[in-house]
């Protein structure tokens, strides 16, 4: 089966560095989330986790609650997201915030606006932790499909982009 390398291409899949498999990027990212939820605790009054272990199952938690839930409320809710913009978005995550907490002892958010900025400082901190850590690893793909198998030439399509088109 043809492998195609889109070569100029910026996008990230788990699994597709040398050596980085699914369940190491899966738990480097808990880690950044829990990181993140600790930092949010910190700093909004009205979220507080007791300990590290508090947040790691919250993050855990959040990263169930917005696999399962948060796809259908967005569905749910895409009239008022259009309206607002997509501001609405904000309140979906105080939401999943405030779910998460309801679930996991030693983790709470009070209040409507400490679960909307907690939502939004995890979101930027997550996402920050996130590109420092990959971004360190380099842009650098490799040839195949990143299951471990190698590809010989003749089963390789190499495709350039130039002028926004691939070629």
């Amino acid at each position: 089966m043809p492998i195609i390398i889109f070569k100029n291409f910026q996008g990230f899949t788990p699994g597709d560095r040398p050596g980085q498999p699914v369940m190491t990027h899966l738990l480097i990212r808990w880690l950044c989330l829990t990181g993140a939820i600790l930092f949010t605790a910190y700093v909004v009054e009205g979220i507080s986790a007791t300990g590290f272990f508090s947040a790691l199952f919250a993050a855990a938690a959040l990263g169930v609650l917005n696999l399962f839930f948060r796809p259908i409320l967005l569905i749910l809710t895409l009239p008022i997201n259009i309206l607002s913009l997509g501001l609405f978005t904000f309140v979906i995550n105080a939401l999943m915030l405030k779910m998460a907490s309801g679930l996991i002892p030693g983790f709470t958010v009070t209040g409507f606006w400490a679960a909307v900025f907690g939502a939004i400082i995890i979101s930027i901190a997550a996402w920050f932790l996130n590109m420092l850590l990959w971004d360190a690893a380099g842009p650098e793909r490799p040839v195949g499909s990143g299951d471990g198998k190698t590809q010989t030439p003749d089963e390789t399509i190499d495709l350039n982009r130039k002028n926004n088109r691939w070629e």
